[in-house]
């Protein structure tokens, strides 16, 4: 078993903590290959009434999954790691997804991209006054993958829409709104919330004594900057072409405008379209649909060269400077965006059915 996820048995709780602090928390295939055999057998198993997930730490629930690792594996002419680094990611936030019993996440400090993937998809999230959450994959080539297609369009109108096109990030009282938390706690009190879970009477329905134990932690978080925003934000990303969303916010004059469109046009114009259709074909699916059709995006975008280039720009060199190619997003073709979410032999993502 990894010693980068920690995997006990507290009571009738389950408890996972993932122990990669110095990487902030960042989930390897090794992660991800011993905590789904677990979860289903906390599933079967009678005594467990809930599982927690939390990150070790105190700095990250999970900064998102350990995109260098797949990058320098592409890098040498090896796809084999991130196919198999996505097959298993996806099928541990299927599992998530269908899980059974009432799933808790605690998510303290750092939360991106397969961080949400493994919060999200639970039955309940308790978030604190540390959290910083976004799905920030335009910015190193990819898209914001773990189910983002599925959620993301459906926060309160444009704003998956902003959050994934843009990065944006996010505090307590902002995923409070969106609906991506359902609880905000104080730091300080995780192992309070630990305790009481373990301590409380589950011979109730779950879901609704996990639901009474954490609300017994609930504190109010304020107002959220992004709720402030919603008006505009739905104004502004409705189209469905990027152009039409950098020239609504060109028309809407603000500072705010500009800057977020400055910010688009930072991002992989590739990964830019690719998200966009990603999102608008995921408001008509179910997330099983979108899981599958993910999967065949992160196998074609991982070997398209925006995927080295972002994770050199942002995780390696760190010098913000990457060099798109196709570098505008005119060069970009719908045929081109299109061939990203073909069918291919090979990417298919076969899903099991949950209970």
């Amino acid at each position: 078993m990894s010693d980068d996820v920690l995997l006990e048995t507290r009571g009738a709780v389950g408890l996972v903590t993932l122990n990669r602090p110095k990487a902030l928390n960042a989930l390897s295939l090794e992660m991800c290959r011993a905590l789904h055999p677990r979860l289903d057998s906390w599933a079967a198993e009678p005594s467990v009434k809930a599982v927690v997930i939390r990150g070790a730490g105190g700095r990250a629930f999970c900064a998102g999954g350990d995109v260098r690792a797949v990058a320098a594996s592409v890098a040498r002419s090896d796809p084999s790691l991130s196919r198999e680094f996505f097959l298993a990611e996806y099928a541990l936030n299927h599992r998530i997804h269908h899980f059974p019993k009432p799933f808790i996440a605690l998510v303290d400090g750092i939360c991106m991209g397969g961080g949400l993937g493994l919060s999200v998809h639970g039955a309940f999230r308790a978030v604190t006054e540390k959290l910083l959450l976004a799905m920030p994959e335009t910015a190193i080539g990819i898209f914001p993958d773990v189910g983002g297609g599925w959620f993301l369009p459906r926060f309160p109108g444009e704003a998956g829409t902003y959050l994934g096109l843009t990065g944006a990030r996010c505090d307590a009282a902002d995923a409070l709104w969106l609906g991506c938390a359902t609880h905000r706690v104080d730091s300080s009190r995780l192992e309070d919330v630990v305790g009481a879970l373990v301590a409380a009477d589950w011979s109730g329905p779950g879901r609704e004594v996990a639901a009474r134990v954490l609300q017994g932690f609930h504190q109010d978080a304020g107002a959220s900057g992004l709720a402030a925003r919603a008006e505009v934000i739905d104004r502004c990303f409705q189209g469905d072409r990027v152009e039409d969303i950098l020239a609504a916010l060109e028309r809407e004059g603000t500072a705010w405008a500009e800057e977020t469109r400055a910010t688009l046009l930072r991002m992989s114009p590739t990964s830019l379209r690719v998200t966009l259709r990603q999102l608008r074909i995921g408001r008509g699916q179910d997330y099983d649909a979108t899981a599958r059709m993910e999967y065949r995006l992160s196998q074609a975008l991982t070997q398209r060269p925006d995927f080295q280039e972002g994770i050199r720009a942002v995780l390696v060199d760190k010098d913000q400077k990457p060099r798109w190619s196709p570098a505008t997003l005119a060069e970009v073709s719908d045929a081109e965006v299109e061939a990203c979410f073909a069918p291919r032999p090979g990417d298919e993502l076969e899903l099991p059915t949950l209970g």
